[in-house]
This record gives structure tokens, C-alpha cells and sequence, in this order.
């Protein structure tokens, strides 16, 4: 079984077997995307960007075909949920691959998110408070159990953060400081729902694993990000254009110009949840793989009983 996930940034296919782990796919397949440039002023996606898409999805289906794996969830994630001309690219889509895309609401991928989380560090780990920061929206989610118990979505993605409020190459310290405001407020006003007490912090998105290495983690080792480290990077992130905020340690070239939004959303929600978050190499995907995998292990049960 396995999910290709369309996004912003590529459309990737991962294949796990019913009892295997995300950890260890049997396939794993990427087509580079950039929708981020190809939305237009009334929030649609172009023909361009509809037309990289179907190749897109088309590759990923293709090659999961050839490898005989027939069980494929394509997930499409709020770059195209969101646009306003959604419902014409899934016909289109459909039309041209025979694949229908599908949405998840951003609550139920933000329990998605928790339950990646939560199998990665286990059921004794505690209380956790689960952070995913997208490109159009932030999952929140939160729990004790093997499920989340609280889930939000916030329209604080770091691509709509940047089109919203930083929109140009060189930003303002007034700009800065409107979005900063903006975004403590909406997450002070979310995460006091909550109601869980003394969570561990998880983070779960590319956003957060790339502020985590320019802040000085290592790559490839168990991450944390701080406030205090995050924070001292913001004006410095604010004082360059995108192609010099590329050369920076993790920050990678398609994703340049939403790290400054990207970083004063992630100050926002640390600031709120405690003062750092521990890097979560799973994310949705991974949640949604997992999904699948207890789906059919159950069913398999059944039909032996």
C-alpha cells in the first residue's frame, strides 16, 4: 500500500508493505513541483501548474503500476485544496490519469500528524502537543492517548504568511512586526484549547526540520529547536533577499522565500508551547500510511476470525 502525496514542492509516492514501517519503504518515488509560483491573483491555480500536476501524478501512479502496487491513497495537500479553482483541477486530474484526488480536512490532517508523532516516540512518551507547519495552513494537535484529543487548522502557512504580509523581496521592520503580532495572536488564542498539561513538543514539517538546521542542529541527528536560537535568526532572515537566504545552512532554494514567514510563525507557536520542539522526522504522510496499514491489518483480521 502506499500514498503519493502532492504538495507545493513535489509529488512523492512511498510504498510500505501492511506489516512493514514508513521507516523503511519498499518504494519511494518524487516529482519536483513548484505550485507555490503558480497560483495566480484570484488564488487559482494556472494551466502550467494544473498541467504539472497531472504529469506529476500520472509518474507517481506509473510507477506504482509497474511495480505492481495497485493500493495507492493520492492525497492532494493544500496547495490545491485550497486554490480556487480545486474542484476543475481534480476533474482534470481524473480526466487525464484516471486518478482522483483526494482531500483531507486540516484538522484530520493534523490527527494524522499526531498519530505519526505519537508512534515514533511511543506510548510512554506522555502528553504530546504536535506542530505542522505547511505551506497554506498550521495543523495543531494534541493528546495523551494513541489518538489526538484536540486538532486545529490555522491559516498561518508559511507560502500564505509570505504572499499575505511579506510579499516582496526586501521587507520592512514594520512588515515583520504586523505579522508577528498576527501570528501570536491567533496562536494564543488556539493553543489555550488545548487542555493538555506539561506536553512534550513535537514538530512535524519541513518548515521546522530546516529552522532546526539553520539554528544549528545537526544533520541527520536527533534535533531540537529553541526559541532563543530561532528568534536571533529572524532579523537576520528579515535582511535578505530570497537568493541569499538560500545559501544559508537548511534552507533550501524552493523553499527561500517563505523562511522568513516560515520562521516568525514557528517563533510564534514556541512561544506559546514552551520555548522549543523536539524535530519529528514523520509528518502526515506518515500518519496516513499508518492509517492504512491498521485499516488492513484489521480487515485481514476479520476475514481469519
Amino acid at each position: 500500500m502506499g500514498v503519493l502525496d502532492v504538495g507545493s514542492f513535489s509529488a512523492r509516492l512511498v510504498v510500505v508493505p501492511v506489516a512493514g514501517s514508513p521507516r523503511e519503504p519498499v518504494l519511494n518515488h518524487q516529482t519536483r513541483l513548484r505550485l507555490d509560483r503558480e497560483l495566480d491573483d484570484r488564488g487559482r491555480l494556472t494551466d502550467r501548474g494544473v498541467a504539472a500536476v497531472t504529469t506529476a501524478v500520472a509518474a507517481g501512479m506509473s510507477t506504482a503500476y509497474r511495480h505492481g502496487v495497485h493500493g495507492v491513497y493520492p492525497l492532494a495537500t493544500s496547495s490545491i485544496r485550497d486554490a480556487a479553482n480545486s474542484a476543475d483541477v481534480v476533474r482534470h486530474v481524473a480526466g487525464e490519469t484516471g486518478v482522483e484526488l483526494r482531500f483531507l480536512s486540516g484538522p484530520a490532517e493534523a490527527g494524522l500528524a499526531y498519530l505519526a508523532a505519537r508512534r515514533w516516540y511511543g506510548a510512554n512518551a506522555g502528553p504530546l502537543l504536535v506542530l505542522d507547519i505547511g505551506g497554506g495552513t498550521v495543523e495543531l494537535a494534541a493528546g495523551c492517548g494513541e489518538r489526538a484529543t484536540f486538532a486545529r487548522s490555522l491559516p498561518l502557512g508559511a507560502r500564505s504568511m509570505t504572499r499575505d504580509w511579506l510579499p516582496s523581496e526586501r521587507v520592512s521592520t514594520k512588515q515583520v512586526k504586523a505579522l508577528r503580532t498576527h501570528a501570536l495572536d491567533v496562536v494564543t488564542t488556539t493553543l489555550g484549547a488545548a487542555g493538555v498539561d506539561d506536553p512534550r513538543v513535537v514538530g512535524c514539517s519541513k518548515v521546522l526540520q530546516q529552522l532546526a538546521r539553520l539554528a544549528g542542529a545537526r544533520p541527520g541527528k536527533c534535533r531540537e529547536l529553541r526559541l532563543d536560537d530561532l528568534r536571533a535568526w529572524i532579523p537576520r532572515l528579515a535582511a535578505l533577499p530570497p537568493s541569499k537566504r538560500a545559501e544559508l545552512p537548511g534552507i533550501s532554494r524552493s523553499r527561500a522565500h517563505q523562511a522568513l514567514a516560515g520562521a516568525i510563525v514557528a517563533e510564534a507557536l514556541l512561544t506559546v508551547a514552551g520555548g522549543k520542539v523536539a524535530i519529528c522526522p514523520w509528518s502526515t504522510r506518515d500518519g496516513l500510511l499508518l492509517t492504512l496499514q491498521d485499516k488492513a491489518k484489521a480487515a485481514a483480521a476479520d476475514r481469519a476470525a
